[in-house]
């Protein structure tokens, strides 16, 4: 008697980042004016209260470690040393009387420090 094993089925990822559409539109005018011809580049890095800190800068092109995101018909780079920290997190654009600025609504993080300019997972 011989049984045949089924394949393991594999559930699909959640997409490593999404933008909302305020954060897109937003992207969208830094990249048609002043940033031109460049994508912006998200990594984590390790400072702050919490540990860990978003860092965002500007590349002329995707190096070797990045990741390539699309979303709204945008593209983005995130370092690939980032990636589990950041999939499926969702970055947004808020506008607000005391601040301007890109913001992340992360899954992983377990808690932020009191300013919430850092975090930790």
């Amino acid at each position: 008697m011989s049984a045949t094993i089924a394949p393991k089925t594999r559930r699909e990822l959640p997409p490593l980042m999404q933008l909302t559409q305020a954060a897109a539109q937003r992207l969208a005018a830094l990249y048609a004016g002043g940033e031109a011809g460049r994508l912006l580049r998200i990594s984590v890095s390790t400072k702050g209260c919490s540990g860990m800190s978003y860092d965002m800068g500007w590349a002329e092109a995707p190096g070797a470690q990045d990741e390539i995101v699309k979303s709204h018909g945008l593209t983005l780079l995130v370092d690939r040393k980032a990636t589990l920290f950041l999939i499926g997190s969702t970055m947004d654009y808020r506008e607000d009387k005391l601040t301007t600025g890109f913001t992340f609504e992360n899954p992983n993080e377990k808690g932020r420090c009191g300013c919430g300019e850092s975090f930790h997972v």
